[in-house]
């Protein structure tokens, strides 16, 4: 049965909402799997790296191998951001400050100390990457249930890959094409509905986690994402699942959506808002249920729980 207020058809009270333990530990375990998925392929570098630099008999012989400059200037401590603003020049006394001044004095082990030194720069650009991952593995969920509730329903759809912004029919495969998602564009009634993540909207000046929208994706490229009436609902969504930072992941979504909600009012258009949070403490649950109580809030949910995500999904493509 639908209910009026669309949170209740799989929230019950603030208590529904709080994270258990067993969803922190199975999201820390989510976040270690995937930063070994992305840390393999720097192991296989570092793996073509010793294999290439072993045929030099001296650290200056690395100068001589062809096809490793990356690697060595990597093993210097520059990053791949920083090879954009380097000139030949830098990048070869980059090579010979780390030839003289690290590989030299290993001695007969130069080969070892290039390899330690050049996983100790990836090591920095895995963290890197890795700082936002909760995010990331956050959308693919929300992604993923939301393609089940179209699917389930009959509803064909299109998606936008995040590299190229080209626009592609769905497939009878539709496996792990959440990697790579940045949009997805279906119809509700005959009537055109896209969803946008991670999108700067102009009457907000703000970047918003999901904006949900009553046009085409070409409808939107030609109003540049202008027009107050075409969003339908904007949500923020927190996938960091360290308790220590669930109050402040809720403090800076609650302000986000504050400003979403005064620049539409302003506007004249009061567009649905929700929030999606993987770590939500007891405190915070009871703020999210009062807005929701109080219409301040359209939905909500937990992201480790899977009803509450396939609920705001199927609310999502419904609207």
């Amino acid at each position: 049965m639908r209910l009026s207020r669309p949170y209740q058809n799989h929230l019950r009270s603030s208590d529904d909402l709080v994270t258990s333990y067993e969803a922190i530990r199975a999201g820390f375990v989510s976040l270690a799997l995937e930063k070994n998925r992305r840390s393999t392929s720097y192991v296989a570098e570092a793996r073509a790296l010793k294999q290439a630099a072993s045929q030099a008999r001296t650290p200056a012989d690395l100068l001589t191998i062809e096809g490793i400059e990356a690697g060595l200037l990597a093993a210097a401590g520059v990053s791949e951001k920083a090879l954009a603003h380097l000139l030949p020049e830098d990048k070869a006394e980059a090579i010979n400050n780390l030839i003289q001044n690290f590989l030299e004095p290993a001695g007969e082990k130069f080969v070892e100390e290039l390899v330690f030194r050049f996983l100790l720069t990836r090591g920095d650009t895995l963290g890197g990457s890795m700082r936002n991952i909760g995010g990331v593995l956050a959308q693919r969920k929300l992604t993923r249930a939301i393609i089940s509730s179209l699917t389930i329903a009959g509803i064909s759809y299109r998606w936008q890959h995040s590299k190229t912004r080209q626009w592609v029919e769905m497939s009878d495969d539709d496996s792990e094409i959440e990697l790579s998602l940045r949009g997805l564009n279906w119809k509700n009634n005959g009537q055109p509905r896209t969803l946008v993540y991670n999108l700067t909207v102009p009457l907000v000046k703000n970047n918003v986690d999901i904006c949900l929208f009553n046009l085409d994706p070409d409808e939107l490229q030609a109003t540049g994402y202008q027009l107050p009436r075409s969003y339908l609902a904007l949500g923020e969504l927190k996938g960091g699942i360290d308790p220590a930072g669930a109050d402040e992941h809720w403090k800076t979504a609650r302000a986000a959506l504050d400003r979403i909600r005064e620049a539409f009012s302003k506007a004249g258009h009061l567009p649905h808002t929700f929030f999606i949070g993987a770590a939500i403490e007891k405190k915070m649950a009871s703020e999210i249920w009062d807005q929701l109580e109080r219409g301040i809030l359209a939905n909500a949910a937990n992201l480790h729980d899977p009803n509450q995500v396939a609920s705001v999904s199927r609310w999502l493509c419904t609207l």
